[in-house]
């Protein structure tokens, strides 16, 4: 890899340009109005998931009340967005606060080297192929604050596991991932036989919206998935927005949404049967005639919430059911042939197109290795320090949301924070600030604890470890984080982050 003269300098880099960046130029914009920043980000636009992922149907799986900025008000009625409303939101925010100028596109970042001497970051910055890849041009650049905002999957490598017999198939394998633009419209798809390998919430959108354009679809799952069927346009907030300002209505949606999501999470960690009950009971009013799919293929063995729940807007996936569009097949495949599927029950299922929509590539740093002082650090023998920064590497910050409620929720948190951060380091003169573990015995636990899910398990052990004692945590609530990270009594200098000039 070459490198290049460093192309500028600047306060705070931030990598990524999706909802995470934007939203921390943003709030840099407002709380650090004396920072200068940067945007790099590998794509050619901005909104990082929701510019990626074009499937039919593409759209949040978190309410936008709470999947919003706490800044800029969700002023639409629809509370499940498509993903081109959600980028066009991102746009908006990115316009109101001017931030577009300090994006630079097709930009990765391949490699950062802190020097204490200096107290500044090195960033290695790629030029970006039309496939999205890394080329040899690299240029450098330099800050004294790193903010990551690359999400937490690969873009570039979804997971993909290989299918005995896959390579005898006629027809088409589209991983959602990396959905051809020939595979969108009623003209594309109508008549259509598409077998969707998968249950997570990329095959729960899908399904409607592949059946609605004419295919047959068919939800070939290995086990049932936990499905919540939830109006896309809920009564109560069409209230509120008529009778409250703009900005008071979207505070309190936020506030109870954020409240209703983590009553729900606690209840599935203490009482699990009641809200497995409360499940079953919309998803058997969903189906209607159809109630005696619910066992066995919308039951899981799980609990709710030891996988993410997956959000069914107005019951789509079950009236497509319904409506006899689309139909869920609970089994284990045996090889592809031909024709398509066969299964190990003995079944088969005829397919002119099998779509893989096996998950996401968990990637740490958007895998950028850092080097501190010379010295590379694995982020695996690192602690998490209040989920947001890594013990032993200074002026390092990375957004990474909850897995249990809105991506934003957290992401809001943590540019506050930083921004609070960064000001009392302005404030304090000093230069330098890094979390220092005290105890060499302190417990270890992972990053994400109580979570099984598979595209967790195959690569959080890359991941920084948690512990059993704050800030050495990484809470998934948002009411505690809330707390913990902009309560009134939160001290910046706590004892365990190390300041320096």
């Amino acid at each position: 890899m070459g490198s290049g003269t460093a192309l500028q300098h600047v306060d705070v880099l931030i990598v990524g340009a999706g909802l995470s960046g934007i939203g921390q130029a943003c709030h840099l914009t407002r709380e650090c109005p004396t920072k200068t920043y940067a945007v790099v980000e590998a794509r050619q636009d901005l909104g990082g998931t929701w510019d990626l992922f074009t499937y039919p149907g593409i759209r949040s799986d978190s309410d936008m009340y709470t999947l919003g900025y706490d800044f800029k008000p969700w002023q639409s009625d629809i509370s499940i967005a498509p993903g081109p409303m959600i980028k066009e939101y991102i746009r908006e925010a990115a316009e109101e606060y001017d931030v577009l100028r300090h994006i630079t596109f097709g930009r990765r970042v391949v490699g950062a080297s802190w020097d204490s001497a200096t107290s500044k970051w090195t960033i290695d910055v790629a030029h970006v192929d039309a496939d999205g890849e890394p080329t040899d041009t690299v240029e450098q650049m330099t800050c004294n604050w790193l903010q990551m905002c690359s999400g937490y999957y690969s873009y570039s490598n979804p997971h993909r596991p290989e299918f005995p017999g896959e390579s005898e198939f006629t027809g088409q394998i589209v991983h959602p991932q990396e959905w051809p633009d020939e595979l969108q419209t009623r003209d594309e798809l109508d008549g259509k036989r598409i077998v969707v390998i998968g249950s997570g919430a990329t095959a729960v959108t899908l399904i409607p919206s592949l059946a609605e354009k004419g295919a047959q679809v068919t939800m070939l799952q290995r086990s049932p998935t936990w499905i919540f069927p939830a109006p896309n346009r809920n009564p109560i907030t069409i209230g509120l927005r008529k009778v409250l300002p703009e900005a008071a209505a979207y505070k309190t949606i936020r506030k109870f949404n954020s409240w209703r999501t983590e009553y729900a999470y606690t209840t599935s960690r203490k009482k699990p049967e009641k809200l497995k009950g409360m499940l079953n009971k919309q998803v058997t009013k969903a189906l209607g005639d159809d109630a005696g799919l619910i066992d066995p293929h919308f039951t899981p063995s799980y609990n709710p919430w030891d996988q993410r729940l997956c959000l069914s807007p107005d019951a789509d996936i079950f009236a497509a059911i319904r409506a006899g569009n689309a139909s869920v097949v609970t089994d284990h495949i045996e090889t592809f042939d031909a024709d398509g599927i066969v299964l190990t029950s003995g079944e088969r299922l005829d397919a002119d197109i099998i779509v893989t929509a096996t998950g996401l590539e968990l990637l740490a740093l958007g895998g950028v290795t850092p080097v501190v002082d010379g010295e590379q650090i694995n982020l695996a023998d690192t602690f998490t320090y209040k989920s947001f920064m890594y013990s032993g590497i200074p002026n390092l910050g990375t957004t990474f949301g909850y897995i249990n409620a809105s991506w934003t929720l957290r992401a809001d948190l943590v540019a506050r924070y930083v921004c609070r951060l960064l000001n009392k380091m302005r404030s304090d003169g000093v230069r330098q600030v890094v979390p220092v573990v005290s105890d060499p015995d302190m417990p270890q636990r992972p990053y994400i604890d109580d979570f099984p899910a598979g595209y967790m398990k195959r690569n959080l052990h890359l991941y920084p470890k948690q512990s059993d004692r704050d800030p050495w945590t990484a809470s998934q609530s948002y009411a505690y984080d809330k707390k913990h990270l902009l309560g009134p009594n939160v001290e910046i200098d706590d004892g365990v982050l190390e300041f320096s000039a």
